[in-house]
């Protein structure tokens, strides 16, 4: 009998205890009511084109049509002959193929193009920064040096924890998403990196 009494409180206090735990875990995800799920943001494997990218594109033994482009707002691209070409999405051997498909066979036989990045799209950081705005991107860059480029934080900031909101153009995630960033999360250009406030 002593022995069952035993281990009746024995299951009480491990009770107890969960119930406990599960008022503590509850608490911590209340602190934060903004909190979202965790994920990785590494560099995508392979660049997409957006607004604001400037482009030089090569159009072999076609001096007229070799140049610089810009991305337009709209996603699309200006090019002479064929007028405008989706770019928003593509990679830069994706566009290559669209604009030699568009050329051939009205304008040119077997066109053969090059496209590659003079200077990607700037990002952008916003809130508890002492110069808020958008910046050049720069390749490798963290949150921490979008950070250093916009002057620092300001006294309010919250420095241990940051938002990305992140445009993805295709797929089923399309759109523009918001995640949780650190210090050393990748930024890409685009970005829109949020210094949120630290509450006293």
């Amino acid at each position: 009998m002593i022995g069952h009494d035993r281990n009746s409180a024995m299951h009480r206090a491990i009770r107890v205890f969960a119930v406990l735990g599960s008022l503590a875990l509850l608490a911590a995800c209340g602190a934060d009511p903004n909190a979202l799920p965790a994920r990785d943001l590494d560099p995508p494997s392979q660049y997409t084109l957006g607004s604001g990218d400037h482009l030089h594109i090569i159009v072999y033994g076609q001096d007229t049509l070799t140049g610089d482009y810009t991305v337009e707002g709209s996603g699309n691209l200006a090019f002479p002959l064929i007028g405008t070409v989706k770019a928003r999405g593509l990679t830069t051997h994706e566009l290559a193929e669209a604009l030699a498909s568009r050329l051939s066979p009205n304008y040119l036989k077997n066109p053969s193009i090059s496209v590659s990045v003079a200077t990607y799209r700037p990002f952008y950081i916003i809130g508890e920064v002492k110069n808020p705005g958008s910046y050049p991107y720069v390749d490798g860059m963290t949150v921490m040096n979008a950070i250093a480029l916009a002057g620092g934080f300001t006294y309010r900031a919250k420095e241990s924890a940051f938002y990305i909101t992140r445009d993805e153009p295709t797929g089923a995630d399309a759109g523009a998403h918001k995640y949780i960033a650190y210090q050393q999360t990748p930024v890409a250009p685009g970005d829109i990196v949020t210094v949120r406030e630290r509450y006293f």
